[in-house]
This record gives C-alpha cells, structure tokens and sequence, in this order.
C-alpha cells in the first residue's frame, strides 16, 4: 500500500477543505508548487492535484495542475471537474501518470467506457459512498446506486483503479468505513484508494490490512497527526 499526498487547489493557491461539504472551512497552506517539493523532499513520489474550482464549476487551475506535473519527478493523479477527452488528454500530455473521473463516469456510462478504452490503465473513477450508496458532486446527490453493483458495472473497464470516500451513515467523514473498504477491495477487479478518515499510523496498517492499495489521508498531514517522513518511509510510492 502507498500513502498520496494530496494538494487541493481553490484559486491559484493550495488550500486544504475541512468538513464534510468540502469547501466551508478553508485552510491556507501555501504554494502549490512548494507543497509539492515539500512532500517531494518528505520522500513521496506520487502526488494527488485537486482542482477544486473545476470540480465545483467554479473556474479552472488546469494550468497550474500542469505545471505542478512538469515542475518536478514526483507523478501526479489529476482530479476535478475532468468532464471531456479532451481535458483528459491535455494532462496526459502535461506527463499527469493518471486522471480522476467523477460525477460524469457514473451519469453516463457510454463516455466512459469509450474513455477507459481511449486510455487503458491511466482513469481513476471516483466517488463517496454512505451506507453503500453512491454519493456524487460533494456529497449533495444520492444516487439509487449500490456501490457494489457499480463495481460489477465497471468490471473489465481498462480502469487504472477507485478512489473512494466511505464514511458510516451519519454523513462524517471520520472515521473510516473499514468494513465497506475491505468489501470493496477484495471486489473490485483494480487497485482500490479510500480518501480521508485517516489519523494515525494504525489507521494506515488496518487499511493495508483489508486491502486497499493507495490512501489519501488529506489533512492528518498537513496537521502533523501523522509525521509525514514516517509516513513516507513505511508508506512511500
């Protein structure tokens, strides 16, 4: 299992959301650019870039996630808002080592098997789930969509993996759905990543217990609850 430090962008700046709508509570935490040689220097070599303005419709850092991408050796999984093959595209060419799908790879299941086929290995389909449902465009839409037969639907897919965010019924986002992640990993046929949830080291080795090949803690590094070093020397791409 590998830890993926993730850099959220809102803006032009690297900004880490706090609670569960993903955007009240915003937490200034520098440069992009030098967060990532930040965790480069940390010894991680694959980075998560979030674009938050694209996933809420709210304007675009496609630029910036570029340049992220080319600045140095790490790997970058680009997320948010990658709605067309075109975007797609425009990161594969910038060098990103894989592309996050949301909202549009369940609502229309057409486009992205035309993608993943375009692409084999390379799309990261991503979702929350509660209570096994499907949760999309920040946690606001409940879908009549149990998680695990949308992992069926996606079998044989050239996925290049899920990333998920499962969280107990109550809607907060620790702690983390063990039980549900466990399910889903021995399930799916691709490498599984739970997103969030994660505060101590043991979290990290029950999760790589049940499964899961990747984790983004999100603020629990940023914060210091776990040591980003010891992270990455147990932990590191």
């Amino acid at each position: 299992m590998i830890v993926i430090p993730s850099i959220e962008l809102r803006h032009g700046a690297c900004l880490q959301p706090r609670g569960v709508d993903g955007g009240a509570n915003m937490v200034p935490r520098g440069h992009p650019i030098t967060i990532a040689r930040a965790w480069a220097n940390a010894g991680f070599h694959l980075l998560h870039v979030l674009d938050l303005d694209a996933e809420s419709g709210d304007g675009s850092n496609a630029a910036l996630v570029e340049d992220i991408i080319r600045d140095g050796p790490w790997g970058v999984e680009a997320s948010g808002g990658v709605q067309s093959i075109a975007q797609i595209d425009r990161f594969i060419q910038a060098g990103a080592t894989r592309v996050v799908l949301g909202s549009r790879a369940f609502e229309e299941p057409s486009w992205l098997a035309a993608a993943a086929e375009s692409y084999p290995g390379v799309l990261v389909v991503r979702t929350d789930v509660r209570e096994r449902r499907v949760v999309l465009r920040g946690w606001v839409r409940n879908l009549p969509l149990d998680i695990f037969d949308v992992i069926d639907d996606l079998g044989g897919l050239a996925l290049g993996g899920l990333l998920l965010s499962a969280v107990p019924g109550n809607g907060h986002r620790t702690p983390v759905d063990l039980a549900l992640l466990e399910d889903v990993a021995e399930a799916c046929e691709f490498p599984v990543t739970a997103v969030g949830g994660i505060s101590t080291m043991n979290d990290l080795r029950a999760l790589e217990h049940r499964g899961v090949a990747a984790v983004l803690p999100g603020d629990a590094l940023y914060s210091g609850k776990l040591d980003a070093r010891a992270v990455a020397q147990e932990f590191g791409a």
